[in-house]
């Protein structure tokens, strides 16, 4: 678990199966939020997701972290680190603010501070990346804020609603 500082409002810790909960898998069912973390939404049952989040974490090349509310414990989101590259000591950060009534607060801004510190202290990374739809302004401007660099752009990269959209690359 990473302490948050007296100031921070959230604070990670590994996922558990028991927060893998009805609410939790009703993030996965949002398409408006699923548009931006898997670029095609599937309605995910609780038990696919639990199956799929420890496959995942299985192969010990992927971290997902709960992202909680420090006032009520509650999980509003997660972080995936991974996969991490031993050999070049690089890794993706994937934040998902999935309870939407913690958006537009800086709590996004807050989490990728945290996982940028576990990335590199606990899991031997040098580097973050990630990258996103030029359009999702609130994610690109999030990891900004956190420290984070956009080091290039792809042209055209994903087609969305039926065009060509750019993917902004981003790192620390």
């Amino acid at each position: 678990m990473v302490e948050p500082s007296s100031a921070s409002r959230v604070s990670l810790r590994r996922l558990r199966e028991d927060d893998i909960d009805e609410r939790f898998a009703s993030w996965f069912k949002n398409t408006e939020l699923m548009q931006y973390y898997s670029g095609n939404p599937a309605p995910m049952s609780r038990q696919d997701l639990i199956d799929e989040f420890f496959e995942i974490e299985s192969k010990g090349e992927v971290f997902i972290y709960a992202i909680l509310d420090v006032e009520t414990n509650m999980v509003i989101g997660t972080i995936r680190i991974g996969p991490v590259n031993a050999v070049h000591g690089t890794s993706d950060l994937v934040v998902l603010l999935g309870d939407v009534g913690y958006h537009g607060k800086g709590l996004a801004v807050e989490a990728i501070i945290q996982g940028n510190k576990l990335a590199f202290s606990e899991h031997n990374v040098r580097k973050l990346h990630g990258g996103m739809y030029a359009s999702n302004t609130a994610s690109i401007g999030a990891y900004l804020k956190a420290g984070w660099v956009i080091e290039g752009n792809l042209k055209d990269h994903y087609m969305v609603n039926g065009g060509p959209m750019d993917r902004v690359l981003v790192a620390c």
